[in-house]
């Protein structure tokens, strides 16, 4: 089975474009554990670098991308990279995270399907793990990108990066892992996943788990892949990412081209939601989306912890915390939350935006001048 047959899921054999490849294996042999409990037998982690580590292994920078993205941050589309680097203009020579500078490091998330170990990887008896594939959480995500961290020799990061799901990764290294974290940029997300967030992510999870072709997450081998439920999941995702103003301005009550809505045919924006679904199908599994859905819904950094305000004070990290005006999926208030609670108070950065969420990937410039102050 090919990555051909099963659009969206990277294995080994195809090109691996910019990916090198780290194995987290417990030298004991027992496995990674989980929180959840159970555990993997090892995890391969696939990541992209940029720019030279000095001697002194002081200017690494850790990039993490959100729930459809990978380690393909920076870098044009090709061989082994369906899509153009999801942040351009951020990373690169003379960048706001400047490559002559810094040496950047972006892995693909646990649980991800571009090269490190998720639902569609095979398993030690070879299939697929497909259902079999365990719950992980944040947390689980974190404690592998700290075994990269150590395989790579990087002792302390001089600076995290990440917004939405990427963000609440910045978050658990900084509470979980406060002494190896310089400075962190945490963009348009909260400390806990709200009941909001959580709703969302369960109708998307819902709507792949109810397309006849899931198969309970076993559609590896067989001529079937849920794509429409991946498709609705998208939409629906799609929907909270942007703004009510954004899409009357685009689209209002326009018909898509030609075709006329009392008469069976689509509106403009009905049109666009099935478009940006079915791009996703050809280049993301849904199992991934399933698996990376929900470790969102179990984002909390203050669980065991005494709550998220014990949890935060954790925090030695220099830490700038930037929300967008419009964003209706992770509003200025989680952000606020998370300023009022860190330690020394930090300012709330506020990136101006029509887009809403999807401001911290669109905004470049914004964004840039955030993680420009933050890096000094």
């Amino acid at each position: 089975m090919t990555s051909t047959s099963f659009p969206g899921i990277w294995r080994p054999g195809d090109d691996p474009g910019r990916r090198q490849f780290a194995v987290i294996a417990d030298p004991g042999g027992a496995g990674l554990p989980l929180e959840a409990g159970g555990r993997l037998p090892e995890v391969t982690v696939a990541y992209e670098t940029w720019g030279e580590l000095n001697s002194s292994r002081t200017n690494a920078v850790l990039v993490l991308h959100a729930l459809t993205g990978d380690s393909h941050a920076a870098g044009p589309a090709g061989a082994g990279h369906p899509t153009a680097g999801w942040w351009e203009g951020l990373i690169g020579p003379g960048a706001p995270i400047d490559t002559d500078r810094y040496h950047v490091v972006c892995p693909n998330v646990l649980g991800g399907c571009q090269g490190t170990t998720g639902p569609a990887s095979l398993a030690a008896n070879g299939s697929p793990y497909g259902s079999r594939f365990p719950l992980i959480t944040i947390r689980d995500q974190v404690a592998v990108e700290v075994a990269l961290a150590d395989q790579l020799g990087i002792d302390r990061w001089a600076c995290l990066v990440g917004g939405s799901m990427g963000g609440m990764r910045v978050l658990e290294w900084c509470v979980g892992q406060p002494s190896r974290v310089a400075r962190a940029v945490v963009l348009a997300v909260g400390a806990a996943a709200s009941a909001d967030q959580i709703a969302l992510c369960s109708l998307q999870v819902r709507a792949i788990r109810s397309d006849p072709a899931f198969q309970s997450g076993d559609y590896y081998g067989t001529s079937r892949r849920p794509v429409d439920g991946l498709s609705i999941a998208r939409g629906l995702g799609q929907f909270s990412y942007r703004t009510g103003d954004e899409f009357r301005r685009r689209f209002d009550r326009q018909a898509q081209g030609e075709e006329e809505p009392l008469k069976g045919g689509r509106y403009a924006i009905e049109s666009y939601l099935q478009h940006q679904g079915e791009k996703l199908a050809q280049r993301f599994d849904p199992n991934s989306y399933v698996t990376l859905s929900e470790a969102m819904n179990h984002h909390d950094v203050g669980r065991g912890r005494g709550g998220i305000a014990r949890a935060l004070q954790r925090v030695q990290a220099e830490t700038s915390v930037a929300g967008i005006v419009s964003d209706r999926l992770y509003p200025l208030v989680q952000q606020e939350e998370l300023v009022r609670h860190l330690p020394g108070s930090p300012p709330l950065r506020v990136i101006e935006s029509e887009s809403g969420h999807d401001g911290f990937l669109l905004e470049v410039e914004q964004v840039g001048a955030i993680v420009d102050d933050a890096l000094g």
